[in-house]
């Protein structure tokens, strides 16, 4: 994972952010075709620069309306290391657009 901006990385104080497409320009999955499948207490490891691993157990997934996403609860700071996913979803097949955003939260377990 590369850092673009400051904030937590997977592990820290505060919330990790990974964003992702649910499918690939050649029409296969996306990097994150599968945090639907999810269910709370599901892990996931996060691989960290100093060559350890971070685990975090899942809360919930949540859908947003992209006109309705709740920032703050998505990016707002927390009092222990959290990781949120954040990928596409709500597929309208007359536009061929993403209408909503998936966010995946998760604490961490490790």
């Amino acid at each position: 994972m590369r850092r673009e901006h400051s904030g937590a990385a997977g592990g820290e104080v505060g919330p990790a952010v990974l964003l992702g497409h649910v499918n690939a320009t050649d029409g296969g999955p996306g990097v994150l075709a599968g945090p639907r499948g999810l269910d709370p207490g599901d892990t996931i490891e996060v691989d960290r620069a100093d060559g350890s691993t971070a685990v975090f157990a899942v809360e919930r997934g949540e859908q947003y309306g992209k006109d309705a996403f709740p920032a703050l609860t998505v990016y707002g700071n927390t009092e222990g290391p959290e990781l949120r996913l954040i990928t596409c979803d709500g597929d309208d097949p007359a536009t061929g657009e993403f209408d909503d955003n998936y966010v995946v939260y998760a604490t961490f377990a490790g």
